[in-house]
């Protein structure tokens, strides 16, 4: 059961971090010669995977092991 909750751990901390990145690049933050860059759409699609990651930590969060 733990290994469950460690890849769910691991799971949201990827779409949070990818999503954090994509709105970085979305609103222009984050400069680079992506085609992402300054494109508003990437920001949204970035706040998107955020609220995903931090569903997916909830879920964690309530499967943990009580001690």
């Amino acid at each position: 059961m733990e290994s469950v909750v460690r890849i769910r751990w691991i799971g949201a901390a990827g779409l949070i971090s990818v999503g954090l990145v994509w709105i970085g690049q979305g609103l222009g933050i984050l400069r680079g010669s992506s085609f992402m860059v300054g494109d508003s759409t990437w920001a949204a699609i970035g706040a998107v995977l955020v609220a995903c990651g931090a569903f997916v930590a909830w879920l964690a969060f309530r499967s943990a092991p009580k001690a």
